[in-house]
């Protein structure tokens, strides 16, 4: 294992212990302590994953998020929350957060999360070629490049509304449970709110289907959801 975390935190105490247990799991650990020298360390390279506090000294965890998501939809990045700030939260998830999770937090929960972000990054790096779409109806679906296109139109998707239509095209016609969607999404080792696959369908559905005929994306009463060209 040679992923590299960039951890960015200001509570020193925080950052160390989160060094100490990412360099046991075998991770290679960068740290900051604000936003602006955070950016430098990103610029300079090989940061795989970056575990992102939102409150930071000079430039915020939401502002530096945003700046390296106008540049790169690659690499993996966890927001480190405060209890209660929904706020944060939706805005991460929007401006491309992978996941977040709310401190105080169990560090075995934390390090399921970055596998699962660093496998979901691994995956969509891996091998994928550049002609190759996706397509369902007027639905086209580029892994490479990551373009999206409902018959003429470009839609914008975060990271993770991303990877959940993708897994629902290439199981085009396939009825998925919620068990499936999670470990195929999220990860197996996802341990967040259970009914996060039903918001993130909300959101997808929302962006490809709305307006728009024929609708793609199903609800099977009882079992899950399929995205086919017709009911």
């Amino acid at each position: 294992m040679n992923e590299c975390i960039l951890i960015v935190e200001d509570e020193k105490k925080i950052a160390r212990l989160l060094e100490i247990e990412l360099e046991c799991e075998g991770y290679r650990v960068l740290k900051a302590d604000n936003g602006l020298d955070a950016l430098e360390v990103y610029r300079a390279g090989g940061v795989d994953l970056i575990l992102l506090d939102v409150m930071l000294p000079g430039m915020s965890g939401i502002e530096l998020l945003r700046r390296i998501r106008t540049q790169d939809s690659q690499t993996a990045i966890l927001l480190l929350t405060a209890k209660g700030s929904v706020e944060d939260k939706v805005s991460g998830l929007d401006l491309g957060a992978n996941d977040y999770i709310t401190k105080p937090f169990q560090i075995e929960e934390l390090l399921a999360r970055i596998r699962a972000a660093l496998r979901l990054r691994a995956a969509s790096a891996g091998g994928v070629n550049t002609e190759a779409w996706l397509t369902a109806s007027d639905l086209r679906v580029n892994e490479s490049t990551r373009e999206v296109i409902r018959g003429d139109d470009p839609v914008e998707l975060t990271p993770r509304e991303f990877d959940l239509l993708v897994y629902l095209l290439r199981n085009k016609r396939q009825v998925l449970n919620r068990d499936q969607i999670l470990a195929a999404v999220w990860g197996y080792d996802y341990a967040g709110e259970t009914n996060v696959v039903d918001v993130y369908i909300r959101y997808v559905r929302k962006k490809i289907d709305f307006n728009r005929e024929p609708e793609l994306i199903h609800t099977v009463r009882g079992v899950g959801y399929v995205l086919r060209e017709a009911p």
